[in-house]
C-alpha cells in the first residue's frame, strides 16, 4: 500500500506538530490510533465473515456428496441382498428336496458332554499305586469328619 519509511514519517510527525500544535498532538495521535484499531477489526471481522461463508458453501456440497454415496451404497447393499436371498431360497429348497430322499449331516447324534471325572485334591503323579501303597502315601483324600473318626485314639474299653 503505501510505502512509509522512517524518513516520511519524521515530515509527516513535523507538520502534524506545525498544523495541530504540541498541546493536541497527543489527544490527535490516541484517537486516531483508537480509529485506526477500530478499521484492521472491522476489516478483519469481514474476512473472517467472508471465509465462513465459502467454508460453509464447501461443506454443504461435500454433505451432499456424502448422501449421494451414502444412497448408492444403499441401494447396492439392498440389491446385493435380495439377490443373496434368492440364491439362499433356492439352494435350500434343493436341499430340502433332496434331504427326504438321503441322509442328512444335520441328523447324526451329538455325543453327550462327560465329566473327565478328575479329583483335584489327589495327587496324581508317575508314581505306582503299589508303591504309593507300601510307602504309606494317601491317595484318597477325606473328609474332616473321615479323618477325626480314623485318628481318634481306641478306647480302652
Amino acid at each position: 500500500m503505501l510505502d512509509l519509511g522512517l524518513s516520511k514519517m519524521a515530515l509527516i510527525g513535523a507538520v502534524a506538530l506545525i498544523v495541530i500544535g504540541p498541546e493536541k498532538l497527543p489527544r490527535v495521535a490516541r484517537t486516531l490510533g483508537a480509529l485506526l484499531g477500530k478499521a484492521q477489526r472491522y476489516v478483519a471481522d469481514v474476512k473472517a465473515e467472508v471465509n465462513r461463508s465459502m467454508d460453509l458453501e464447501e461443506l454443504k456440497k461435500m454433505k451432499d456428496t456424502v448422501e449421494n454415496a451414502a444412497r448408492d451404497v444403499e441401494q447396492s447393499v439392498q440389491t446385493t441382498a435380495s439377490d443373496f436371498e434368492k440364491d439362499w431360497a433356492d439352494s435350500t429348497a434343493s436341499l430340502d428336496n433332496e434331504s427326504s430322499s438321503s441322509w442328512s449331516p444335520l441328523e447324526t447324534p451329538v455325543p453327550e458332554y462327560k465329566h473327565p471325572g478328575k479329583n483335584w485334591r489327589l495327587k496324581r503323579g508317575a508314581v505306582p499305586q503299589w508303591y504309593k501303597a507300601r510307602a504309606g502315601v494317601r491317595t484318597r483324600a477325606l473328609s474332616g469328619a473321615a479323618r477325626v473318626a480314623r485318628y481318634r485314639p481306641k478306647s480302652l474299653n
